[in-house]
C-alpha cells in the first residue's frame, strides 16, 4: 500500500474519532457540551501534533529511536516550577489561579532553561548533542528530586493541586489557553516545515550532512529551539506525557517505513490525534472517568519501550 493511501486512510479514520467524541450522546445540548468538547478535541489536536513533530525531530538529531524530548528535563522542570509555586506562594496565589498566567509564565521558564542549555553546550565544538543528552538527564533528576523534597514538606491539602500538574488532563482545559497556544504553534509551525527538508539529510549522519551542503550546527540549533518551544506548550498546557511521542514516532516509522520526515512527522501527527481523542472517549464512556488518560499512555508506551529495548538488543 502506498503512503499516500495510508494516510489518507489514518487522515479519515481521525477525523471519524473527532466526530464521534464530538458527537456522541449530545442528547441535544449543543450549546452547552459541543463547544466544552470542540475545546478538548482542539486541545488534543495541538499536543498531538507538538509532541509527534518534537519526537520525529529530537530522534532524528540524535539517530536514536528510543528517545524522547523529555529527557532534556523539561518535564520535571515543569514539576518543580508548579510544585515551588504552590509551597512559596500558596495555592491561592495568582500565577495558581490564573490559567493564562501561569501558561505563560510555565513556557517562558521552560523555553529559557533550554536555551541557555544549548547556548552553554554549543560554545563548544565536538558532540554537543551527546553532552546535551547527558546534560539533560543529570538535570531533569536533580529537578525531580527537589520536587520530591518539597512535596514530602508542603502543606496535604495544596499537594493535591500539585498532583493534579503530575498528569497530563485534557478535562477542564481554559479555551483562551487554548486558542492562545494554537496561534504561537501555528505560527511556530510555518517557520519550522521550511526545515523538514533538511531533516532527511541529517539523518544521515553530521559528517555526511556536512558535505552534502548543509549547515549542520545551525540547523541543529534551530530545530532544538523548536522542539523545546513544542513540549514547553503542550506540558504547560495540558501536563507531562513521558511516552506518548515514543509511541507515536515509532509507530510512524514501522507503519511508512520512509525517510522522507515529511510524511514520517504527518504521519505520527495523525497517529497521535487518533490516540489522544479514541483514548479520552475511552477513558469517558468506558471507565467513566475512574482514570486519566496520561496514566493508560504510560502504561503502554513503558510497555511498549521495554519492547523497543529488547528488539534493538536482539538486532544488536
Amino acid at each position: 500500500m502506498r503512503n499516500s493511501i495510508k494516510m489518507s486512510t489514518l487522515a479519515l479514520i481521525a477525523v471519524g474519532a473527532c466526530a464521534i467524541y464530538l458527537l456522541h450522546e449530545l442528547n441535544g445540548s449543543f450549546g452547552y457540551a459541543l463547544p466544552k468538547r470542540t475545546i478538548k478535541v482542539l486541545a488534543m489536536v495541538l499536543t498531538g501534533v507538538t509532541i509527534a513533530y518534537a519526537t520525529v525531530v529530537f530522534q532524528t538529531i540524535t539517530h536514536n529511536r528510543i528517545l524522547t524530548p523529555s529527557i532534556m528535563g523539561l518535564d520535571s522542570l515543569y514539576l518543580l516550577l508548579q510544585t515551588l509555586v504552590i509551597f512559596f506562594l500558596g495555592s491561592s496565589h495568582l500565577i495558581v489561579v490564573n490559567k493564562q498566567l501561569n501558561f505563560l509564565i510555565s513556557c517562558a521558564v521552560m523555553i529559557v532553561f533550554a536555551l541557555l542549555l544549548y547556548q552553554f553546550l554549543f560554545k563548544k565544538g565536538g558532540q554537543q548533542v551527546y553532552f546535551l543528552l547527558l546534560v539533560g538527564i543529570i538535570v531533569g533528576t536533580f529537578f525531580s528530586s527537589i520536587s520530591t523534597f518539597f512535596q514530602v514538606l508542603i502543606d496535604p491539602n495544596e499537594f493535591q493541586i500539585v498532583q493534579d500538574r503530575m498528569f497530563a488532563s485534557f478535562n477542564n482545559i481554559n479555551s483562551d489557553l487554548v486558542w492562545m497556544a494554537i496561534v504561537i504553534v501555528v505560527l511556530v509551525l510555518i517557520y519550522a516545515w521550511r526545515y523538514v527538508k533538511y531533516l532527511d539529510v541529517l539523518s544521515l549522519g553530521r559528517d555526511t550532512a556536512i558535505n552534502l551542503g548543509v549547515p549542520y550546527d545551525a540547523i541543529v540549533k534551530k530545530m532544538l529551539i523548536i522542539v523545546a518551544i513544542f513540549i514547553s506548550i503542550s506540558t504547560a498546557l495540558v501536563g507531562p506525557i513521558t511516552f506518548f511521542g515514543l509511541i507515536v514516532a515509532n509507530l510512524s516509522y514501522q507503519f511508512f517505513k520512509t525517510y522522507k520526515h515529511k510524511t514520517l512527522i504527518l504521519g505520527a501527527s495523525v497517529m497521535s490525534i487518533i490516540a489522544l481523542v479514541g483514548g479520552q472517549w475511552v477513558v469517558e464512556r468506558i471507565f467513566t472517568f475512574s482514570t486519566t488518560l496520561s496514566v493508560i499512555i504510560n502504561f503502554v508506551g513503558g510497555v511498549y519501550f521495554i519492547y523497543l529495548l529488547l528488539k534493538e538488543r536482539k538486532s544488536a
